[in-house]
């Protein structure tokens, strides 16, 4: 499993949303990011269909820096082989946005998108796990 690098990412995330990231898990913030990089590219796709050239450009730039700070999220030393793939798709999608935004490209957009989304999805599927070393509590055990 891949650790992220949580303070990287929640600085990235309170960027670009203003929500409750700062009490966020670290499971919870990943989803976070990826919830908020689908939906300012969905955003992004209602400009262009609208020719809202300046909107277009900001949901999609924010769009970039969410990815990014997943992408900074990465622990490449403990995430090995999958935090370098993530690097890669990371990167490509972040290149890829660019030439949406430059081209108001939406069939780009939903490339974007269909490539988020089964990692979002695999995201969700995981759950949050308790760290290894806490145990939940007994349900009337003394605290």
């Amino acid at each position: 499993m891949v650790t992220p690098n949580i303070p990287k990412a929640l600085r990235q995330y309170q960027q670009v949303s203003k929500s409750g990231a700062a009490y966020a898990s670290p499971h919870r913030l990943i989803q976070m990011l990826m919830e908020g990089a689908l939906e300012r590219i969905a955003v992004a796709k209602g400009c262009i269909q609208r020719q809202d050239i300046a909107a277009k450009g900001e949901q999609i730039g924010k769009a970039v820096d969410i990815i990014g700070g997943l992408r900074e999220g990465l622990n490449q030393e403990a995430g090995g082989e999958i935090a370098a793939n993530l690097d890669a798709l990371y990167d490509y999608l972040q290149r890829r946005l660019l030439q949406a935004n430059l081209n108001s490209d939406i069939t780009i957009l939903d490339e974007v998108t269909h490539l988020l989304r089964p990692i979002k999805e695999a995201w969700d599927a995981i759950g949050e796990t308790p760290a290894p070393d806490s145990t939940p509590p007994t349900v009337g055990a003394p605290t």
